[in-house]
């Protein structure tokens, strides 16, 4: 790759240099005047090479729902949005909670470009309050536990899970929601909801699990990790978890810290998602928690569903959201344009750096000798989100045609690369 700026992790800054990649390895860093007769050349002038970013919180769907998104459609998708790797969440059908639907997975995932890391599920089934094979799945090479899509249902088993956090040392990753208090909810409890005549979904419903699991986590050990944290009384709770020392880590989405419950008087289902759009104190709250560290990572919750899913009264849509593609322009335009964030260096941070460390991942490097795992972007290039552009199976964005900055060009892993403009090459 010719005439890139090529991110340095220890100098925590970018410089002008060619990268020379064969086999899949690095091989040199520098300013080439001669090359090899055989090699292809890429002109990246004007754009930035970091890691390759990772997702710690996606959908694939597959096994059971092929007709919402794939494992291959899923990949492509996240090489579209810059990330060279996923970890998918076990909601699906049958529910990853053996050792055999971990398999299935990283069979269908084997030979991508994006590496997929499943994620097991806490209970069989995600239901009822037997343990899942968690032992098994780890040996099978799950990289946390979750009931993603709803909270681990009680003290005593969410304690369980802990323990196994601990003896294992992996994450157990909480979708933070009291269902008893969110029952036929369809949106935010609030302003918005009684205006628009929609059952509510109170913040308190998250705030009250995160409450739980910090005690838990402070009684038990281990590793909790909160995802897409969306209430501001529950980020000054991790932040307060933080400052005791406990072993917690959180998520935002992009959608979370982009939108407010506001948008949602157009009723329009794209809008709809699991915990909902808050309000602007909370959307505030969750941009000076990824500011201050209180929360880790940016994930985007990528949540794909069929046109039909989505079509009709907004009461009757399915929850969720697409997001890996948009996640690099949510988070130019709206955290570093309009809240100062330090570009490049904080993204690497928030969705290279700190995912990895969460799931106890070898962190990509740009040296020589190390595998090219890249993300190539170009930070100024102006672009709108469009319905059909999606490489992802699904189309259920809250962002088309929003106009974003920042644009993915490409990237490479696993010895495979994908540029999305072949005249580059």
């Amino acid at each position: 790759m010719r005439n890139g700026l090529i991110w340095d992790r220890g100098k925590r800054k970018t410089e002008r240099a060619d990268i020379l990649i064969k086999d899949g390895i690095i091989e040199s860093i520098g300013i080439f005047t001669t090359l090899p007769p055989t090699a292809e050349i890429v002109d990246i002038t004007g754009c930035t090479v970091i890691p390759g970013l990772l997702d710690i919180h996606v959908h694939l769907r597959e096994p059971g729902y092929e007709d919402r998104e794939t494992i291959a459609t899923g990949c492509a998708a996240a090489a579209a949005g810059g990330f060279t790797a996923v970890c998918c969440m076990p909601n699906t059908n049958p529910v990853a909670d053996n050792q055999e639907v971990i398999q299935f997975i990283k069979d269908k995932a084997q030979g991508n470009l994006v590496t997929v890391y499943p994620v097991g599920a806490v209970r069989k089934d995600s239901k009822g309050d037997e343990l899942a094979e968690i032992g098994f799945m780890i040996k099978a090479g799950i990289v946390a536990i979750s009931d993603d899509g709803m909270p681990v249902k009680t003290s005593g088993i969410m304690r369980r899970a802990l323990e196994y956090s601990r003896m294992f040392n992996i994450p157990v990753l909480e979708h933070p929601q009291d269902a008893s208090l969110t029952e036929d909810g369809s949106m935010n409890e609030g302003l918005y909801s009684t205006k628009l005549g929609i059952y509510g979904m109170p913040s308190i419903a998250e705030d009250i699990i995160v409450s739980r699991d910090m005690q838990l986590l402070e009684y038990i050990g281990g590793q909790l990790h909160i995802q897409h944290v969306s209430s501001a009384h529950s980020v000054e709770l991790i932040r307060q978890a933080k400052d005791k020392g406990l072993p917690i880590t959180a998520e935002a989405t992009p959608h979370h810290f982009t939108l407010t419950d506001a948008v949602i008087e157009s009723f329009d289902p794209n809008y709809k998602m699991n915990p909902p759009l808050r309000s602007e104190a909370d959307r505030e709250a969750i941009i000076a928690g990824l500011k201050d560290g209180t929360i880790d990572a940016i994930a985007t919750d990528h949540s794909p569903h069929t046109v039909d899913d989505k079509e009709g009264e907004f009461d009757l849509a399915k929850f969720g959201v697409t997001g890996l593609e948009t996640a690099v322009g949510a988070y130019f335009t709206e955290l570093v344009d309009k809240h100062q964030f330090n570009g490049i260096e904080t993204l690497v941070e928030l969705c290279v750096i700190n995912p990895r460390k969460i799931m106890r991942l070898d962190i990509p490097e740009i040296q020589p000798g190390a595998p090219a795992n890249v993300c190539i972007l170009n930070e100024q290039k102006q672009w709108t989100v469009k319905k059909d552009a999606f490489f992802s199976k699904a189309m259920n964005s809250c962002f088309i045609d929003k106009t974003f900055r920042g644009y993915v060009i490409g990237v490479i892993g696993n010895k495979r690369i994908w540029l999305r403009d072949s005249t580059l090459k």
